[in-house]
């Protein structure tokens, strides 16, 4: 029944998006079918029927009449918006209100208009100086560090440098920052009237009111309230890159806390994933990135049972559950995959941490196991999962075994050391001895009588007749 069911929802959703256009050949096909009739086109879409939702898209997100470069543009800026610290969301290529709002911040930040409409100036400022500050790497966030505003203020900092005003910073006087900013002007402050003390009046005794008896003191406050705040993924990896940018990175030379270092592999591995799967969403045709992004939301409410035993069970028995699951949705191996890395990316670049718990247990389950070091990142880390050191270990040995085995480090095959800093550092907050570390003795050879072969002395032997 369950199967019959998901062939139904997969078929549904293949004939309202028959129109996207034909799909790319080879991987593409691969891509495309993932997101569109695969896992999402099946359990996905049959949790959500159950839920009997209905998803109305706004107005003011929908613009028929965009062309396709135009969309591009905009999505050039919507990702800078997101870089400087506007969020926006999803870069899908739309300017909405929300993108609308981050535009007037920007603005605002610069001194301009809060208008919500980009001039052509104000446009290239904006896109000229996110791709400066990703071509700048970690003198970028050096940079930003030493700055009041923070990545904000590279932009007046860069804005005031074409403008060819001394940028802040470069114009100390004894020891002070300056900046090019104009000054507030300073308004006159009008006087005071005189006030002229009043006249003695005389006093006339009136009858003193009941006193009223005082409010009750009010109760401690309480911001939780049964609710739990999810840490943000995002936030602290922005801090770990400015902290970064000054000491640099953890090494194993180097490494004293553990848990830091982990958490700085983490980001890393973050922005791969990131970054790997907008790629792979670029080459899907006829299927925006909003619409992406609304169908990867289908796989919190999926597979919100394997996300949550994740802070419960051993990685062995979620593995288990998790290959049922992705055998029951019917689709191959290579979609499955597609789609998972495509829905991490807009996990991790949304902040939606059960989408991306849940991508990760997809590509684990299917024998990607590098993936297995991101789940022991959120269970070290906390981020989508509960702290968990002692669960985590085993979804990091998945990794590090397999990394062993291959002779590169996933994510970063040039970087082999990468992954000898997680494997200690791993092994450190389990309490663990890593045997693999410590180079064996070499084994004594047995005990044994010499024996050394001598050329035959022909000359001195005795011949006898």
């Amino acid at each position: 029944m369950i199967k019959q069911r998901i062939v139904v929802a997969s078929a549904a959703v293949s004939l309202v998006l028959s129109s996207a256009g034909p799909v790319l050949a080879d991987a593409g096909d691969a891509i495309a079918g993932g997101i569109i009739g695969g896992i999402i086109g099946g359990a996905i879409v049959n949790e959500s029927n159950k839920r009997k939702q209905v998803v109305r898209r706004s107005p003011s997100y929908h613009y028929s009449g965009v062309s396709s470069a135009q969309r591009a543009q905009n999505r050039e800026v919507q990702v800078a918006l997101n870089y400087f610290g506007y969020p926006v969301g999803a870069a899908d290529g739309v300017i909405g209100s929300r993108s609308r709002s981050a535009i007037s911040q920007y603005q605002a930040t610069l001194g301009y208009p809060a208008t919500g409409n980009l001039t052509e100036y104000e446009r290239n400022l904006l896109v000229g100086s996110y791709h400066r500050a990703v071509a700048g790497g970690a003198a970028t966030m050096s940079q930003a560090a030493a700055h009041p505003m923070g990545m904000r203020g590279l932009l007046l900092t860069w804005r005031d440098e074409a403008a060819g005003v001394t940028p802040y910073g470069q114009g100390a006087v004894h020891g002070q920052m300056t900046t090019a900013m104009p000054a507030a002007p300073v308004l006159p402050v009008p006087s005071a009237p005189a006030v002229t003390a009043p006249e003695p009046q005389a006093v006339i005794a009136m009858p003193e009111p009941e006193a009223e008896p005082e409010p009750a003191a009010p109760g401690l406050p309480t911001f939780l309230g049964g609710a739990t705040i999810e840490a943000s993924l995002a936030s602290h990896c922005n801090r770990v890159g400015l902290m970064a940018s000054s000491g640099g990175y953890t090494t194993v030379a180097t490494m004293t806390d553990p848990m830091t270092a982990l958490g700085e592999q983490f980001c890393l591995v973050r922005s791969f994933a990131i970054a790997e799967g907008e790629e792979m969403a670029a080459r899907v045709p006829g299927v925006t990135m909003s619409e992406v992004a609304a169908q990867c939301a289908g796989f919190a409410p999926a597979m919100k049972t394997h996300v949550a035993s994740v802070s419960l069970e051993t990685a062995d028995r979620v593995i288990a559950d998790v290959r049922d699951f992705a055998l029951s949705t019917g689709m191959a191996p290579a979609q499955l995959a597609a789609t998972a890395k495509i829905c991490l990316s807009v996990g991790y670049s949304g902040d939606d941490m059960d989408v991306a718990v849940a991508s990760n247990l997809i590509l684990a389950a299917l024998g990607e196991a590098a993936y297995g070091e991101l789940l022991g990142h959120h269970l070290s880390q906390g981020f989508g999962a509960a702290r968990r050191a002692d669960l985590a270990f085993d979804w990091y040995d998945m990794a590090i075994t397999a990394a062993d085995l291959t002779g590169a480090a996933p994510f970063a095959p040039g970087q082999p050391e990468r992954m000898q800093l997680v494997r200690k550092a791993a092994y450190t907050i389990a309490g663990r001895g890593d045997q693999a570390a410590v180079p064996a003795a070499p084994e004594a050879l047995p005990a044994a009588l010499p024996s050394f072969a001598l050329p035959l002395d022909t000359a001195s032997a005795e011949v006898t007749e």
